[in-house]
């Protein structure tokens, strides 16, 4: 979910790089494109990464990265435009999970479009209406993908983190493919929580960690759409982030008893 606004991101620029570098580009990691290039670099290597899908295909990605950019012009994460963030989800399933599924990209770019501008999307301003608007753009099986990841209204009175695992558990169970999409998101924001500081950190930590073994799961359930070997890498992903917010998790308990 996004995390606040700021200054506008700059959709159209470009990073006018080499041959040699854009090679390179191809093969850098999602976060050092992102430290080297920002938001510029991440769009031209999703650009890079759907080159080899038919033209239709990569004609409807680039609609969703428009409205994406659109939706979440003003939203910041950090020190970052959150849009960076979409495109990292949607170029890990793209090139680390092997995935050339055009609705899984879309709804990857999507999916925090309903839960954070449902009112920019359609006059109804509701969460149902925007995935109904979004059904009506991109596709039945975008919209079910990007209502899968999309967290509900909590209920007052009971506790957000409880009640944000019930429903990933519950959604993605139904949903293969929508694993595919939160795992991704998930790796993101498990990484981007190691560049965050003050009380967030802990109240982040807090939320994400028992999430992983939930996620491990379900990825290397026999129904989830990908390679054995990408599973058992997600899972090794997985359990490093789970030791990592274990730290941050620990060491919080620990200043408070002291």
């Amino acid at each position: 979910m996004a995390a606040g606004s700021g200054e506008s991101s700059h959709p159209g620029k470009a990073i006018g790089l080499g041959p040699a570098e854009r090679r390179l580009l191809a093969r850098m990691p999602l976060h050092a494109i992102t430290s080297v290039h920002g938001e510029a670099g991440l769009r031209e290597r999703l650009l890079l990464e759907i080159a080899r899908f038919p033209a239709t295909d990569q004609a409807r990605i680039e609609d969703a990265l428009a409205l994406a950019s659109r939706l979440h012009e003003h939203d910041r994460r950090q020190r970052e435009p959150y849009l960076n963030h979409l495109l990292r989800v949607a170029i890990r399933i793209i090139s680390h999970y092997r995935v050339s599924d055009p609705d899984v990209a879309c709804a990857a770019l999507l999916h925090d479009a309903a839960e954070d501008h449902a009112a920019d999307i359609t006059p109804d301003g509701t969460r149902q209406a925007a995935i109904a608007a979004l059904a009506g753009q991109f596709g039945e099986r975008v919209a079910n993908l990007v209502a899968a990841v999309t967290n509900p209204i909590y209920a007052p009175g009971r506790d957000q983190h409880e009640q944000y695992r019930q429903h990933v558990t519950a959604s993605l169970t139904a949903s293969p493919w929508a694993r595919v999409v939160k795992v991704s998101d998930y790796t993101d924001n498990a990484v981007g929580l190691f560049h965050t500081t003050g009380p967030k950190l802990t109240r982040l930590a807090a939320k994400y960690r028992p999430l992983a073994p939930v996620l491990r799961e379900l990825i290397l359930r026999p129904d989830t759409p990908l390679g054995d070997d990408v599973k058992l890498m997600i899972a090794r992903q997985l359990d490093s982030a789970a030791d990592r917010l274990a730290v941050i998790c620990d060491e919080d308990a620990e200043g408070r008893e002291g």
